[in-house]
């Protein structure tokens, strides 16, 4: 139970690190992504750039499973 907390709080950690990179250097979170959507329906498809479609369905992906390998390695750093 501790080892997906540990893994819980690196995910959390990397997502709110990831979120503030990208909202800095201009791109789509999901949170403005889903405004996007809720305020212009289906035409925000075509608001947002292929740039913010990479980072959603392939960057930010990867960051996230990045922070669980980090979180299991801390993990397995204290623990063993």
């Amino acid at each position: 139970m501790l080892r997906i907390y540990i893994i819980g709080l690196a995910v959390l950690l990397i997502a709110i690190i990831a979120n503030g990179i990208i909202v800095k250097i201009g791109i789509k979170s999901w949170y403005d992504f889903i405004e996007l959507l809720t305020s212009q329906g289906m035409e925000a498809l075509k608001k947002a750039s292929f740039i913010d479609y990479i980072w959603l369905f392939i960057g930010y992906p990867l960051v996230l499973g990045f922070g669980y390998w980090i979180g299991d390695r801390v993990h397995y750093l204290i623990f063993g």
